[in-house]
């Protein structure tokens, strides 16, 4: 891992964000890109005439005060000894967000996030839930203050369908980085009931062509999947649960849509989902 990028809007979440970043970055030697996506409000300024608006005096103002935000931001004693560049952009959070991991060749997005408390919330779009569903590399999502971030224990929570394979190397390749053990789980509930032997012949198929390393197997009953995976999380002390993300929602595309959103909506551990 090389580049981290983080998103800022200065909230407390946001600092969160950062302060695991940096944990990382110092196990990893990684550089951090902060980036503060400045949304003007409509009328103050088009991009596009940057330099010719007769409001540059105001557009100017904002970029001046969002830049002494950074130096503050930048002080902060987690980021001592690392690499850090920042950024102000004029751009929709969002896009701004998926095109700087692109320009900066990032390797993993660390953001924070408020959560949701109900369904009709979650649904709302969001700048996290976006992202979440639409970048190409992970996204981990930070609900709460950590101190010492590591991983020891991560939970792959999964259908284990053959189509969600294409992302599993990259899934162990993080658990490397970390030489964590990783839980794989699989989630039974009335609505989606298999016996032991159909689950855990489903999930050993996903995973005889890897060499997996220290892992343990697991099925799980809950009255849903999203609770399954939080309540066996919680059993096991986990440190960060791991989802595959398609980029749909949908309640019918399992840990393909919106149960990773539900997930990084509600979960209070840390969050990792991988786009398949």
């Amino acid at each position: 891992m090389k580049n981290i990028l983080v998103p800022i809007d200065f909230s407390v979440q946001a600092r969160y964000a950062a302060k695991v970043a940096s944990d990382i970055a110092r196990l990893t030697n990684a550089k951090i890109f902060l980036l503060h996506m400045l949304e003007l409000p409509t009328g103050i300024v088009d991009p596009s005439s940057f330099g010719n608006s007769n409001n540059t005096p105001t557009t100017l103002l904002f970029l001046k005060r969002a830049h002494e935000k950074f130096e503050d931001f930048k002080k902060l004693p987690f980021f001592k000894g690392i690499e850090i560049e920042d950024s102000v952009q004029f751009h929709k959070a969002y896009d701004g967000i998926i095109d700087e991991s692109k320009k900066q060749h990032a390797d993993l997005i660390v953001m924070g996030s408020k959560g949701t408390s109900g369904l009709e919330e979650m649904l709302v779009g969001s700048n996290t839930e976006k992202v979440v569903r639409n970048s190409d590399i992970p996204v981990l999502v930070i609900k709460q203050d950590v101190d010492n971030f590591k991983i020891e224990n991560i939970v792959f929570a999964s259908n284990f369908e053959q189509k969600n394979k294409v992302a599993f190397q990259n899934i162990l390749d993080f658990a490397a980085i970390f030489n964590a053990r990783l839980h794989l789980l699989k989630i039974n509930t009335i609505h989606n009931f298999e016996t032991t032997k159909e689950s855990s012949d489903a999930i050993r198929n996903f995973i005889n062509e890897y060499d997996l390393g220290d892992y343990t197997l697991n099925i799980y009953n809950d009255v849903s999947i999203e609770s399954g995976i939080l309540n066996f999380s919680n059993v096991i002390d986990s440190d960060v649960i791991l989802l595959n993300t398609s980029g749909r929602r949908g309640l019918a595309h399992l840990f393909t849509g919106s149960i990773s959103e539900d997930l990084t909506n509600h979960a209070k551990l840390p969050v990792v989902t991988f786009k398949v």
